[in-house]
């Protein structure tokens, strides 16, 4: 089973509210098709004009989604509920600008049901630093408020996009027993880019006992090639271990052209990469089979290749949302 720490496909839905059942048109299959039993899925309104609003159009579509699906959809709220048979859906912020600066906003995105909040995404919010901030401020005290709610309710923090100094801070600021992941990212020693995490703060997610969701985009990966991803799992297994490794694809191709195919504004890409770009043969969540297929190819088998397919998230899941 495959448990996917990111997948903007909440943006489509939102785009598509207009249509019937826009999720089993358009993901749900191809969920089905690559063995995906647990989805994070963020609420990402970076850029919007009035991003509460966009937030909340985000939840109404996560929630509509469960609401015509009763019979293959559940949403991750607890612990238990990672038991379940059916598709088990979580839903996650990245970024926090749905807030605006009011932290005490988070309570009301905790009932909605979101359950791992990533503080930043590349830009400077009044929280924090993302990765395309000049001058690196790191965490403000509004973002040490933040913290200390989300970790008061039990939110798992998603250092995704945050900004060196962000991503020290939080790990400084945060008590030992926060849960902590990185949920979409990869390897400076295999690919440098800024979206990626030096060997330092790789380690230092993994004394934090967090795991890190390797993302499998060409930005990150630094080519098209399959074979490309799986050097990025080899690298996060001999650095960590094979118990801080996972998957957090970032599936973008579909999201992008279904919403007009506009560029990333401030994402990080290379001159010349499309904002579209794929993994050849790893384009959506229906072509995970073809990774399994990769790793296997390089040794992975059994709980070790269990284990990055899924088992770690699931641990890691486990122990950071609430118990019934």
């Amino acid at each position: 089973m495959i448990v996917d720490a990111h997948n903007d496909l909440l943006m489509e839905l939102v785009h598509r509210r207009a249509e019937e059942r826009p999720f089993e048109r358009h993901w749900l299959p191809l969920l089905d098709r690559g063995g995906v039993g647990v989805q994070v899925c963020p609420i990402y309104t970076v850029g919007e004009e009035v991003p509460l609003r966009e937030g909340i159009r985000a939840a109404t579509a996560f929630h509509r989604a469960l609401a015509e699906h009763p019979d293959r959809l559940v949403q991750v709220r607890t612990a238990a509920d990672l038991d379940d048979e059916r598709l088990r859906l979580m839903l996650s912020l990245e970024g926090v600008e749905v807030l605006g600066s009011d932290a005490d906003l988070i309570e009301h995105f905790w009932q909605l049901g979101v359950r791992m909040v990533g503080l930043t995404w590349n830009a400077r919010n009044p929280f924090a630093d993302g990765l395309g901030a000049e001058d690196d401020r790191g965490l403000t005290p509004l973002g040490e408020e933040l913290v200390d709610r989300l970790v008061e309710l039990g939110a798992m923090i998603d250092l995704s996009h945050a900004s060196t100094r962000t991503y020290a801070d939080v790990l400084e600021h945060a008590p030992a027993h926060a849960t902590i992941l990185v949920s979409h990212a990869g390897c400076s020693g295999v690919h440098d880019h800024p979206r990626n995490l030096s060997d330092e703060q790789l380690q230092a997610l993994a004394e934090r006992g967090g795991v890190l969701g390797i993302m499998c985009l060409p930005i990150t990966v630094g080519s098209e090639s399959l074979e490309r991803v799986v050097d990025h799992v080899d690298y996060a297994v001999e650095l960590l271990g094979i118990e801080h490794v996972g998957l957090g694809a970032d599936f973008i191709r579909q999201v992008n052209r279904a919403t007009g195919g506009e560029p990333i504004v401030g994402g990080l890409l290379p001159p010349g990469m499309a904002s579209d770009a794929a993994i050849e043969g790893l384009e959506g969540p229906d072509g995970y089979p073809n990774l399994v297929d990769a790793l296997r190819r390089r040794g992975y088998d059994g709980e070790r290749l269990d284990a990055i397919l899924g088992g770690n998230l699931l641990r890691l899941f486990r122990q950071g949302l609430p118990q019934p």
